[in-house]
């Protein structure tokens, strides 16, 4: 009788579970909704402002502004002038130093923090002292350099009271090795934080057995450390040469005037109102720095290797 009496409540259930069924999404239409945030904003942010780039690329200009026409004369400028291939070839020459330097401190130092300092609490206080300087605007830490590399900075007033030289090191400042000294220290961290959390995901029995087995240091790290966090590599690679290929401040202020960058050529002509070569080298920057990160993900699926 009881179950008679429940019997109404039961299909009552029974069809609201089927209607709020009949009205849930698909599982493809739910990640869609939780990626179109973002993607809106790409597309307005880049997707928009790059092909705004590209169209005013082609234009027609002189002093008095642009025209709509569609031309190659920026893009032949580009890949004919010495001067113009020159500075590509300097940014692309710090982006690749700064990378190999950066990539070998920040895998030691991410190295010895995962492997090396077992407690965690001193792991956090050591990361933590690796960002400290991030504290701080990067402007404030590149012109801190200045007073310290230069002729009667700190640096050379140490080298000269200890006898090392009897006069400045004028090779410190204003130069590429300043630059580059700048560089690693803005950008060293990039280069920790994804290599330390690959470095961190990898199992210790593996390197037992590495060890067990009789590898030496030297083969452990060939083919069992480097291999497993090579999408942390991966990843701090492309957070540095992007940063490096789309800086110009540094560059700028460290050397002194005396090297150059896309980006300041970029700022030269805006400021000289060349819009439309200014966009060319803007769209050609682009295909650039896409050109190296594909490169990098062709080498390493970070997808892939994120989801494991």
């Amino acid at each position: 009788m009881d179950a008679l009496a429940n019997a109404p409540d039961i299909l009552s259930a029974t069809a609201e579970n089927t209607r709020h069924r009949e009205w849930r999404l698909p599982r493809r239409a739910v990640s869609w909704l939780q990626v179109l945030p973002l993607t809106a904003i790409l597309v307005v942010l880049f997707a928009l402002p790059t092909l705004l780039f590209l169209v005013v690329s082609f234009f027609d200009y002189d002093r008095t502004g642009i025209y709509p026409a569609f031309l190659l004369d920026s893009y032949r400028e580009i890949f004919t002038s010495a001067s113009t291939l020159r500075v590509y070839g300097s940014t692309l020459k710090f982006a690749a130093i700064v990378w190999a330097i950066t990539l070998f401190l920040g895998f030691n130092i991410a190295y010895f923090l995962i492997f090396h300092v077992r407690n965690p609490k001193i792991r956090i206080i050591f990361f933590l002292l690796c960002a400290i300087p991030f504290f701080t605007s990067a402007i404030i830490r590149t012109m801190a350099w200045i007073p310290f590399l230069g002729r009667s900075g700190v640096f050379n007033q140490a080298v000269m009271g200890l006898g090392f030289t009897s006069q400045p090191l004028s090779f410190l400042l204003f130069s590429d090795f300043s630059v580059v000294i700048a560089y690693v220290h803005l950008y060293t961290l990039l280069m920790i934080g994804p290599i330390a959390n690959s470095l961190s995901k990898i199992d210790r029995s593996l390197v037992e057995a590495a060890r067990d087995a009789g590898a030496s240091r030297w083969q452990i790290m060939a083919h069992v450390i480097i291999p497993l966090s090579k999408t942390g590599i991966a990843l701090g690679s492309i957070l540095v040469i992007t940063q490096v290929m789309g800086d110009y401040f540094v560059v700028r202020q460290m050397s002194g005037g005396q090297s150059a960058s896309i980006v300041s050529a970029l700022s030269v002509e805006i400021q000289a109102m060349q819009y439309p070569p200014a966009a060319a080298n803007a769209i050609v920057l682009v295909v650039i720095v896409a050109l190296m990160v594909g490169c990098l993900l062709r080498i390493v699926d970070v997808r892939k290797e994120l989801m494991k």
